[in-house]
């Protein structure tokens, strides 16, 4: 039956009488089928994808339908909208006692696939190395977001230093200047930051669950990972409902990252878990509330510090907390798989007694993911409940 190649979503979208003339949809080919050779009824712009053997375009439900009978056809998703995981924290997960060590992140490619990166920042001289805008607006960060977050990855100034302070940053511009965008803009950001050969992306964005992992944008990120980048993902700003984690956060072989403060309660609107196939999300939970972090050049995103910094919280300032760890680690351990640096940093968090689908493994930790130990609450160096070192950005601007 052709209609079972079609996303129920898509389904309900095109039974809608209300529905627009045309959707934009995610059509997903057999493994080998060349560019030249997909079939593309009625649709006039395509964007191909070769990370999926997929292509992204708009076309009516009769053409969906039309599309959905040819053989070489696999499955059909709708081109959903997703946004900025918006909604204070470093020395809390013990970055800065792996810098001790000489690991600061140096040289390790790390993509942030988000609003672009203000490369004027001087907390990022010299250390972006690609930018790619995949929106059509220009590579501009009009919006704030991306800059705050490639801060909090990798700034390198002084009170406001960034986990990772010597990684090398890739930027790919795939929300606008409202901070959303299309799963197709997305994936096509992953796929230019895997061409880009880096190590690890940085997804602070995401739609709204609950979610099963079959969606485009998640299938798009474990097949990056399936080609050896490691990717982190916002588990989302709609909790504390249960099954609130939204794509691309219930993909499966991803990092899902949730918000806690420093005082390790978790954050009241990071996602939970299960998933709508009933896996544990999120994975780990890293502080995403009041992060301070760079300020791109006439934006307002969440509160100004002055010209160069802001704050901001969400589980999309959590997140590049746990890419910057990642950088740490891929300096340090160059050989470790995706899956290994996943395992690493979940199996040394620190157990904070919370439901797994509330805080995964518990809240990471980069010395003892590090040293390969599990974490201890309240072990040397951990500040007490309130407390707060100030070393490493941290930014989650919540954006509802």
């Amino acid at each position: 039956m052709t209609d079972g190649k079609i996303s129920g979503m898509l389904m309900a979208a095109m039974a809608d009488p209300a529905a627009p003339a045309e959707h934009r949809i995610i059509v997903r080919y057999k493994p080998n089928i060349t560019i030249s050779s997909r079939p593309l009824p009625g649709s006039t712009k395509a964007r191909h994808f070769s990370l999926l053997a997929a292509s992204a375009m708009r076309t009516t439900a009769e053409q969906v339908r039309l599309l959905a009978s040819d053989p070489v056809v696999e499955t059909i998703w709708p081109d959903q909208l997703v946004h900025t995981c918006l909604d204070l924290s470093v020395p809390h997960i013990h970055a800065p006692q792996v810098w001790t060590y000489g690991y600061t992140g140096r040289d390790v490619p790390v993509a942030i696939v988000d609003t672009g990166i203000d490369p004027s920042h001087p907390d990022f001289a010299g250390r972006i190395a690609g930018m790619e805008d995949l929106t059509g607006e220009g590579p501009k960060d009009n919006h704030g977001h991306g800059t705050h977050v490639a801060g909090i990855v990798g700034g390198a100034g002084g009170k406001y230093r960034g986990v990772a302070p010597e990684a090398q940053l890739y930027a790919a511009k795939v929300l606008h200047g409202d901070g959303s965008g299309y799963m197709s803009e997305v994936i096509a950001g992953l796929e230019w930051a895997v061409q880009q050969h880096v190590k690890v992306i940085n997804l602070s964005l995401g739609g709204v669950g609950p979610c099963d992992g079959t969606d485009a944008l998640s299938t798009a990120c474990d097949a990056a990972v399936e080609a050896g980048v490691m990717v982190c993902v916002a588990a989302g700003n709609y909790g504390p409902v249960a099954s609130s984690v939204g794509p691309p956060g219930c993909a499966r072989r991803v990092l899902t990252v949730g918000a806690c403060s420093n005082d390790d309660t978790i954050a009241s609107f990071s996602a939970r878990g299960p998933t709508a196939d009933g896996r544990v999300k999120p994975d780990i939970l890293v502080p995403g509330v009041n992060v301070a972090s760079c300020r791109a050049q006439d934006t307002a995103m969440g509160t100004p510090i002055d010209a160069l910094y802001t704050r901001a919280s969400g589980t999309s300032m959590a997140t590049p907390h746990a890419t910057g760890l990642i950088a740490l680690l891929l300096q340090a351990f160059p050989d470790l798989t995706p899956a290994q640096l996943k395992e690493r940093l979940m199996s040394t968090a620190v157990d904070l007694g919370l439901d797994p689908n509330a805080g995964g493994s518990g809240r990471a930790d980069g010395l003892s993911a590090y040293q390969g130990t599990p974490a201890q609450p309240g072990q040397p160096g951990t500040p007490a409940p309130g407390g707060c070192l100030l070393a490493v950005a941290h930014l989650l601007t919540r954006e509802r």
